[in-house]
């Protein structure tokens, strides 16, 4: 049985990559100038397709969905991790607050850089956010591990306590950019519209700066799988395997908070798709993380795709912020969670 494994756990991905395909398709014909599949191939293929439609389709459309699916399968890989370490299904990274962290960060940057989302990207300034979005995160991420150790002198800080601890410090960074954001009123509906996540003005450099880091650190966790299947059954079966559980739970949680921060920073906060994606993809998959990972990936890909789709094109030519639309779509998804786990516990 065991050679026939990769071959069905191959079989068992291919549609979450058609999913994708579709999705991205779906993506680069809607819009202001809806294109057609053969001006798509044109475009692509670069075949006579026009200069409006190949300054459309490349400087305008692809870059944003590209973005998008690396920005969603990051969040969605991030979430697995966080889910994973912590054996907790409601985990994500806003639990630990990887995101809140990134986002006081970016907040900062934007304020010291003194300029809108658009002209900050527009001029290369892209990596600033991204080192504030990661120092950010990892300092909050750092004061959890510190606080949780301080209350558990002597023992190994509970993971419990580490999700309170994260979840306190994610209140707390809240409270910090809503402080920002009212002694700065200039800076106001920059800082509002960052947080509330998009995907408007981005081009290929942010894809260039962001995209390597949700790639390396998502392959990471990725080759991390067998240490997190087994940090799932708990620290002492994972140590009475030869697994040193405290070493690698420190660096999945650093990758997966590097790969959180890269995301936020260029899409600003995207919540419940790390929550979304990994659990739709453990029911379809199973919850082996060499298949749950790239399943995740794909399906948290798909989905932001999808979402920002929506955002662009709902009411256009108004545009909601992509983190109003999947706060839409994971909220009933989260409150379906938690009463099947009531049930199930029953």
């Amino acid at each position: 049985m065991r050679p026939t494994q990769p071959r069905f756990a191959v079989w068992r991905i291919l549609p979450f990559l058609g999913g994708l395909l579709l999705a991205l398709l779906v993506g680069i014909h809607f819009g202001a100038v809806e294109l057609s599949l053969s001006e798509i191939w044109q475009g692509l293929t670069g075949a006579e397709a026009g200069a409006q439609i190949e300054t459309i389709l490349w400087q305008i459309r692809l870059p944003r969905v590209v973005l998008a699916a690396c920005v969603g399968a990051g969040l969605a890989i991030a979430g697995a991790a966080f889910q994973g370490v912590f054996r907790n299904p409601l985990a994500d990274p806003f639990v630990i607050g990887a995101s809140s962290g990134a986002a006081l960060g970016a907040t900062l940057a934007l304020l010291c850089l003194a300029g809108s989302v658009t002209v900050i990207t527009s001029t290369g300034q892209v990596p600033w956010l991204i080192l504030a979005a990661f120092g950010g995160a990892m300092l909050i991420v750092g004061a959890v591990f510190v606080i949780a150790s301080l209350s558990n002198l002597g023992r190994s800080a509970p993971l419990l306590t580490l999700i309170l601890a994260g979840m306190a410090l994610s209140s707390f960074t809240g409270a910090l950019v809503s402080l920002i954001m009212f002694l700065n009123h200039e800076m106001l509906n920059t800082i509002f519209n960052w947080l509330l996540g998009s995907f408007s003005g981005r081009h290929w450099n942010e894809i260039a700066i962001a995209g390597p880091v949700i790639l390396v650190s998502g392959g990471l966790l990725w080759m991390l799988s067998r240490p997190l299947d087994l940090l799932s059954f708990g620290d002492e079966t994972a140590m009475s395997l030869g697994l040193p559980s405290g070493k690698v739970r420190l660096l999945i949680l650093a990758a997966a908070t590097l790969c959180t921060a890269a995301c936020v920073s260029v899409s600003g906060v995207i919540g419940f798709l790390g929550l979304m994606a990994p659990h739709m993809t453990r029911i379809l998959l199973g919850p082996r993380h060499g298949l749950l990972i790239p399943g995740s990936a794909l399906l948290g890909a798909t989905l932001l795709v999808i979402a920002d789709t929506l955002a662009r094109t709902v009411i256009a030519p108004t545009e909601i912020p992509v983190g109003v639309v999947t706060a839409l779509m994971g909220c009933p998804f989260f409150l379906f969670l938690l009463i099947s786990r009531g049930r199930q516990t029953m």
